[in-house]
């Protein structure tokens, strides 16, 4: 029977995403292995190591098998996906060959530190806004890493929050440059209606309640305020409400320079969404290492 007490998001994972791993493990060694010609083909065990100076959430397992995987290395897990660690933390062992531990030693650790990364601070924001008494959802954006967005939308959900959209195909959103282009956002929705039909939500970037009413009306599915901050966001979202009350169904998400420091002021329960990339991009890695153990007979 499948385990109700935790989310395997590793099952979320598309068929193809092995290939990825390839790839990264293709870039880091593309010829020669000349240090692995050194350390030859002796059976070794590494520690996984969690360090740094913050508490962490892992992520980023499954990834991190598949890289040893590949290598013909096996890993023994200490702590789950998701868990919170404190630092100097032994979170695996791996066990291998010594070239084939340093084959996938740095692939994997990179990609881990980042995933980590982002999950720890995604948890934190969302911490942080259900502090605040926020009961709407927390989301990232699409502002990700080209080549690492799987791995990077993963993060998020392990840390708690929503992926938001992960690709042009994900969601209908029209943002200022489609409007202006298509000349109106009336103009705009009509034409992506057209070609999205029933099954993709709409969403509108809008600058005014006068757009976001424009919206509205047009048939958007959620409304972007985008950067509209405190009292004005407020007065904004309860007139629009209010107007359209058992009219038209629809929900606000609040999007643009959303930090912890403002959240406070954000995080307000008119909002239904409130999207940040705060939570991926330049995010703060989690510190990891893999020493190779010495055998106990040297």
């Amino acid at each position: 029977m499948a385990s109700t007490s935790r989310d395997h998001f590793e099952h979320l994972l598309p068929p193809s995403w092995k290939t990825q791993v390839t790839s990264w493990l293709a870039e880091d060694t593309p010829s020669f292995d000349y240090g692995g010609f050194v350390v030859g083909e002796a059976h070794r065990e590494a520690f996984l190591l969690g360090k740094g100076k913050q508490t962490a959430v892992l992520a980023g397992k499954p990834f991190f098998d598949e890289v040893f995987a590949q290598v013909g290395c096996e890993v023994e897990w200490h702590l789950e996906e998701g868990d919170t660690f404190e630092p100097v933390k032994h979170v695996a062992t791996v066990r291998g060959k010594a070239r084939h531990l340093l084959l996938g030693e740095r692939v994997a650790l990179n990609m881990l530190a980042r995933c980590s990364g982002i999950a720890t601070k995604s948890r934190q924001i969302k911490d942080l806004a259900r502090s605040y008494g926020y009961k709407g959802i927390i989301a990232g954006t699409r502002k990700t890493t080209p080549g690492f967005r799987l791995v990077e939308k993963y993060g998020m959900l392990v840390g708690g929050i929503d992926a938001h959209r992960h690709d042009l195909s994900s969601m209908i959103m029209l943002k200022d440059n489609h409007i202006w282009s298509s000349g109106s956002i009336t103009n705009a929705i009509q034409q992506a209606r057209k070609v999205g039909g029933f099954s993709l939500l709409l969403e509108v970037e809008v600058q005014s309640e006068a757009e976001a009413d424009e919206a509205i009306d047009a048939g958007a599915d959620i409304i972007m305020l985008d950067n509209m901050e405190g009292g004005d966001l407020v007065e904004v979202t309860r007139r629009l409400r209010e107007k359209w009350n058992g009219k038209r169904k629809f929900l606000f998400e609040s999007s643009g320079n959303i930090t912890d420091g403002n959240l406070r002021d954000r995080a307000i329960n008119d909002i239904d969404i409130l999207s940040t990339s705060v939570v991926h991009q330049s995010v703060q890695h989690i510190d990891f290492s893999l020493k190779i153990q010495k055998p106990k007979d040297v």
